[in-house]
């Protein structure tokens, strides 16, 4: 294994990176966001018992008498504080296969200098160019699908939760709205 990450050029050190990254990010989004789902999705007795600490600051809003506007923006700002570090993986996706294809371009840019400077060319002597375009294509597009598909993912829990959160929202308001 690591004969072909050595074989792919110094572009497999930016790709093991962002590899590196977005496993971090995904895994720690995975479990971040189920766990918030799980103290969520709760009756509200339980919820409000239980004051898991995404809705703590919808609850002191709605404590000091906030509107429905006021706790929209209370809301929207805890969904983009749990979205933090999406975007890393949306860039991720994005750029690895990039970086895999300036791998391309520079292993048969290697291969086209051996045969510029040879008179007479056999195919090993081109075999390092194509390792190197090759193997940092591969490396790119093995780390870009799966980082895509986790980004979709946690996007879909993303919103669920913004969901369940106006939806635990608007219960509350309209309780304390009619007294309740």
């Amino acid at each position: 294994m690591f004969e072909f990450f050595v074989k792919g050029g110094f572009l497999m050190y930016p790709i093991a990176l962002c590899s590196v990254i977005g496993l971090t990010v995904l895994i720690n989004k995975f479990i971040q966001y189920r766990n918030i789902l799980k103290s969520i999705e709760m009756p509200m007795e339980q919820a409000l018992k239980a004051r898991p600490a995404i809705i703590i600051p919808i609850l002191e809003g709605i404590k000091n008498g906030c509107d429905e506007k006021e706790l929209s923006v209370i809301g929207t700002r805890q969904v983009r504080e749990i979205e933090k570090g999406l975007s890393w993986l949306g860039l991720i996706a994005t750029i690895a296969p990039l970086m895999g294809l300036t791998g391309t371009v520079t292993g048969m840019m290697k291969a086209f200098m051996v045969i510029a400077v040879s008179t007479s060319v056999n195919p090993s002597m081109l075999a390092g160019g194509i390792w190197e375009a090759l193997i940092t294509t591969a490396a790119g597009l093995l780390i870009a699908i799966p980082v895509h598909i986790g980004h979709h993912y946690l996007e879909k829990q993303a919103d669920e939760i913004a969901f369940v959160m106006k939806e635990i929202t608007m219960s509350l308001y309209m309780r304390c709205k009619d007294g309740v």
